[in-house]
């Protein structure tokens, strides 16, 4: 997999306020960037799961603690779906 570096500079302060290290302030973007990408339904589960850094599995079990569904579905497809349009 070909990647790129993406940086910015952050304040110091926001270290200590969210009471992290800069690695887990990285991955704890990478995963929130991720999920909500993923509930904005520009990516698919596997591309979240790649950026996340993690498998399929872990991404989806990640969701929950961000109150994401895996399933990025429509009211109109569900309804679809079910056959009731």
């Amino acid at each position: 997999m070909e990647t790129r570096t993406v940086s910015f500079d952050l304040p110091l302060g926001v270290f200590s306020a969210l009471r992290k290290t800069p690695e887990e302030f990285e991955k704890d973007i990478r995963v929130i960037a991720a999920v909500k990408w993923y509930e904005m339904g520009q990516i698919s589960q596997e591309k979240a799961s790649e950026i996340a850094g993690m498998c399929r599995e872990d991404f989806l079990l990640e969701l929950s603690g961000y109150n994401v569904s895996p399933f990025q579905y429509s009211d109109g497809e569900i309804l679809n779906e079910a056959g009731y349009e």
